[in-house]
């Protein structure tokens, strides 16, 4: 398989030709839609199972103005409904790059993926999959990592208001903050004053939201472990081991940052079933030359979101944001869609085609 070099020139190639082109097609796939594609069939037809990448433009550097837009978002089960269609049911590999989102958000997808039928479900981590995506990456029953991959902590994050705008912090570091307020007001009823500036942004019910919300995360990531990675494990071992490794993840006191990055090597420790992609060559390459088309059009193209899978059925947020759904390509393993009549779904005419 080419590198991302090689990858990149072709590319280059096919934009030249394609800007020659007169009274060219609009229907016509893009040429980063021609060799993104190329290289997703190419994995899918190496492993004998459908692939399906979500990846987010998160790591390119461009202004956000709605973070959903990045982020792993119920909007995105969606894009998930167009991946899935005409897919064959069972084995599944599913390609993860992205910064994180709602927890229930990831739990909702991976919660559809199993009940449409898809399973066993391998995690490939090409670059990171932080925060809810990890959530999603120990929800399924295999994880394969290079050297280069990471995941993170999956310790919920607040969001609250003050003068100077929106200020985030870890679920633990606020109850650890009215913590140490109390300690410090019991000993010095003056510090008061400098605290109450801080904590009137708490509002009622966030401290017991903060534990909920830490007991939530632990609860479907040791649930997911039990039911898939750790199957094979006999009972009681199996129960403890896998709310040791959910509170492990979860744990911020000992991690101290929320994108503390968890190589591999740190990964396989926790006894999770985890592979090193550099062990088998020709899977690195396939699913390299598949990430480099991907990160080619995240970064050239101005994506913000894509959900895709090796057919070219594809949901995409571009950077306006708006919503895109990217042309299927000519000629799919699959049966074609049914044509959708008028006044059908609502959700397919709004789609818009590049």
């Amino acid at each position: 398989m080419p590198t991302w070099g090689a990858i990149s020139y072709e590319l280059g190639r096919l934009v030249r030709a394609d800007s020659q082109k007169k009274d060219k097609d609009p229907q016509e796939p893009s040429p980063h839609d021609i060799v993104r594609r190329k290289y997703l069939k190419a994995l899918s037809e190496h492993t004998e199972r459908p692939v399906i990448v979500y990846a987010s433009g998160w790591l390119e550097g461009r202004p956000v103005q709605d973070p959903s837009s990045i982020e792993v978002s119920t909007r995105d089960k969606m894009g998930f409904m167009e991946a899935v269609h005409g897919l064959p049911r069972g084995p599944l590999d599913l390609i993860l790059h992205s910064p994180g989102g709602h927890p229930n958000a990831a739990e909702a997808i991976m919660g559809y993926l199993r009940d449409v039928g898809f399973g066993p479900i391998r995690a490939i981590v090409p670059i990171a999959a932080m925060s809810a995506a990890t959530m999603m990456a120990l929800s399924c029953d295999e994880i394969v990592m290079g050297y280069h991959s990471q995941l993170g902590p999956i310790d919920p994050q607040w969001t609250l208001m003050t003068p100077d705008g929106p200020r985030s912090a870890p679920a633990q570091a606020i109850l650890d903050q009215f913590l140490r307020a109390q300690d410090e007001c019991k000993i010095n009823q003056q510090a008061l004053v400098a605290w109450i500036p801080i904590l009137r942004y708490y509002g009622p019910g966030l401290l017991s939201q903060c534990v909920a919300s830490q007991r939530a995360a632990e609860d479907v990531v040791s649930s997911a472990i039990h039911r898939y990675m750790f199957s094979d494990e006999a009972e009681p071992a199996r129960t403890v081991h896998s709310a040791e490794v959910a509170a492990w993840f979860n744990n911020h006191t000992l991690h101290r940052s929320h994108g503390k990055p968890f190589a591999y090597n740190e990964v396989l420790s926790q006894g999770l079933k985890v592979k090193l992609l550099e062990d088998d060559g020709d899977l690195q390459d396939a699913v390299l030359s598949a990430w480099h088309g991907v990160q080619l059009s995240l970064s050239q193209v101005a994506v913000q979101k894509l959900i895709e899978n090796q057919d070219g059925a594809a949901w995409v947020l571009s950077g306006a944001p708006m919503l895109v759904a990217l042309q299927p390509p000519a000629a799919p393993s699959q049966p074609a869609r049914p044509p959708v009549p008028p006044g059908g779904s609502p959700n397919r005419q709004q789609r818009r085609r590049k």
